[in-house]
């Protein structure tokens, strides 16, 4: 006859065996789920820069991927005209890091000061990109360390001079302000968001970041 002390060793074996069998499945539901994404993915980002002013100049033509980010524009801040001055297309290996620089005016307007439209802006954009999964399983793309800069010609002064061969010739005086924005940002595949918003001279305009990256073809 198996005595109960007997029994009691048989049953206490029995339920370690049955906890350590459970164990590593329990591990594993709870666990969050993290795709590893290929390296050989390439992703196409856009940058897109977008002029909000309260001067009288005429909306143009938006490009239908921000018309949603210019609605949202609309709803929160207090700028009658918005409109696409820049928009710049780049690919990047996932898992890389994608710095570029250019130069031109991509803020000036038609109704801008006519001599600031002489004077060049210097700019750059990078982040790192690379394609993550959160906690439910969905694609998301995430830029770490992105930052954007600009130095804009500001007018700062007006003044005429005169000369017997030219007449009398307006000279503008011009400093260069330095304007950007450094963050991390993460965002669904392909759709554009806003990374920030950024004043830009003494007239009041604001220059609106956004981004965007999906998987090459």
């Amino acid at each position: 006859m198996i005595s109960i002390k007997a029994c009691h060793v048989v049953l206490l074996a029995l339920l370690c065996a049955i906890v350590l069998t459970a164990a590593p499945a329990a591990v594993a539901q709870d666990s969050p789920v993290k795709a590893v994404a290929g390296e050989d993915v390439n992703l196409d980002t856009s940058l897109y820069l977008i002029l909000a002013t309260n001067r009288d100049v005429e909306d143009g033509k938006l490009n239908p991927a921000v018309e949603p980010i210019v609605k949202r524009l609309r709803e929160a801040l207090p700028f009658k005209h918005y409109a696409v001055v820049g928009t710049f297309l780049n690919r990047v290996k996932n898992n890389g890091r994608l710095d570029v620089s250019w130069v031109g005016s991509p803020f000036m307007v038609p109704s801008a000061a006519p001599a600031a439209l002489n004077n060049p802006s210097f700019n750059n954009f990078g982040a790192v990109v690379r394609l993550v999964t959160d906690s439910s399983g969905s694609d998301l793309v995430r830029m770490s360390e992105l930052k954007f800069g600009a130095q804009l010609p500001i007018i700062t002064a007006q003044a005429t001079t005169t000369n017997a061969s030219m007449g009398s010739t307006p000279i503008a005086t011009v400093q260069y302000q330095n304007i950007g924005l450094r963050t991390d940002i993460s965002m669904r595949e392909g759709s554009p968001v806003i990374a920030g918003t950024l004043s830009v001279g003494p007239q009041g305009d604001a220059v609106v970041v956004a981004v965007a990256a999906r998987r090459a073809n």
